[in-house]
């Protein structure tokens, strides 16, 4: 059911705002030295995204949406929450939030250049990018034509692309995720032809063959040559791998040992949001689930798909708190599974109201993000002058001394400071 929702054709005509122009990127989009959230059907919607983002994600992926499913959408926006939901009789397609934009990658689920391009177009003034599913082994995308069933067709994989990148507007990014083919020489052959639609900025591997599932151990040692190839025809193409990365650390592992540009998190992200952060998870019970909880609430996130994320987070021992009890996981499981509404888990959670507040903690994390980048981007052009200007006795000012915590960063709007993150 979409709640306190008005329809909302255009940008201009929205009666909420985005809650901070200094959330705005500069494009083209930087797909370039991150730890991403992959694109997931349940597990990517509205809520994971944005706890994503205030964990350390770079850039969130949504969940692959087919073209004919979201083309005939109506734009609505809550004018309490600022979700913006494409509905179709009730029932929302795809949502979405003004915080986020900046780093969300829409992904489309299409065989057919003509509607790809409709459905880029519907969500573009939502988004940062656009993405195309080439990668998903399962029949309900491949049975029709979509999905990894691409891979077998690439020249209107091709055309797809192109179809896209010329119905979007140029600050609006394009990017394409694949799996390997039975052959290097046979994904070789493949990525080439992609790279020489000149349509994408990124281009995404999920380093196993259409054939192989998630038991089977990704092949991220296979990426090498890709990204070499792709080095030679376009320096500025970012290539992302994906396939069993499970934390920021190694990401590191598997951009040293690949070449790559940055890495895609999947599973780890299902089990633990906070895996993006440097450094330990946080806890499932004490932290992440009653702030997921809260924030999906608020946003009236569908009550299926919150309690199947939520069955899903897990976090290890060594993170909880002092004095939490043992049993605290046993418990949580129970109540969730006999749950029927976000009500049956407040007492669990200690209430689920708050959902505003942990947005304003999302907003504010990303804030702190962007003026550290900018205060990183002057440091780098005016540093080394500086450091030479300066008396010999003196240590220049740290990054994290120029930048105020987290805790102490004040929103235009005049919300409260946060937790330190």
């Amino acid at each position: 059911m979409i709640r306190r929702a008005s329809s909302s054709p255009s940008p201009s005509s929205s009666p909420v705002q985005p809650p901070s122009k200094r959330l705005k990127l500069e494009p083209p989009l930087n797909y370039k030295n991150g730890v991403v959230l992959a694109p997931m059907v349940r597990s990517s919607t509205l809520p994971s995204r944005l706890l994503a983002l205030r964990y350390g994600a770079d850039l969130v992926w949504g969940p692959e949406t087919v073209d004919k499913a979201i083309i005939g959408c109506e734009r609505a926006v809550d004018p309490k929450t600022g979700v913006i939901s494409y509905h179709r009789e009730g029932r929302p397609i795809f949502t979405c939030h003004p915080v986020e934009k900046p780093y969300l990658i829409y992904q489309v689920g299409s065989a057919n250049p003509e509607l790809a391009a409709q459905a880029a177009s519907k969500v573009a003034q939502d988004v940062a990018g656009i993405d195309l599913n080439c990668g998903c082994p399962k029949p309900f995308s491949t049975s029709g034509g979509m999905g990894a069933a691409l891979l077998s067709t690439p020249d209107l994989l091709c055309n797809i692309l192109k179809a896209i990148r010329a119905a979007v507007p140029p600050q609006v990014s394009v990017s394409v995720k694949i799996r390997l083919l039975p052959t290097e020489e046979e994904t070789l052959a493949l990525v080439r032809k992609i790279v020489e639609t000149k349509a994408v900025r990124a281009l995404t591997v999920h380093c196993r063959t259409r054939n192989m599932r998630m038991k089977e151990a990704a092949m991220p040692e296979k990426l090498a040559p890709i990204v070499k190839l792709c080095r030679e025809l376009d320096p500025e193409l970012a290539v992302l791998q994906n396939g069993d990365c499970v934390d920021r650390a190694a990401a590191m592992g598997v951009r040293k040992l690949t070449g790559c540009d940055s890495v895609m998190i999947a599973t780890a992200a299902e089990s633990n949001l906070s895996c993006f952060l440097d450094g330990p998870v946080v806890d499932a019970a004490t932290e992440l689930i009653p702030k997921y909880t809260r924030l999906a609430y608020y946003f009236d996130n569908s009550w299926g798909n919150s309690k199947h994320c939520l069955s899903q987070f897990k976090s290890p021992p060594s993170v909880a708190p002092p004095g939490a009890k043992k049993s605290a996981k046993k418990e949580f499981r129970a109540t969730l599974a006999s749950a029927k509404t976000y009500a049956d888990l407040s007492e669990f959670i200690g209430g689920i109201e708050g959902g505003e507040e942990v947005l304003k903690e999302v907003e504010q994390v990303l804030v702190a993000r962007e003026q550290a980048k900018d205060v990183s981007r002057l440091l780098e052009v005016v540093g080394t002058n500086a450091q030479e200007a300066a008396p010999v006795a003196e240590e220049p000012p740290s990054l994290s001394a120029m930048i105020p915590p987290a805790a102490g960063l004040q929103l235009e709007t005049g919300s409260a400071p946060l937790v330190s993150v």
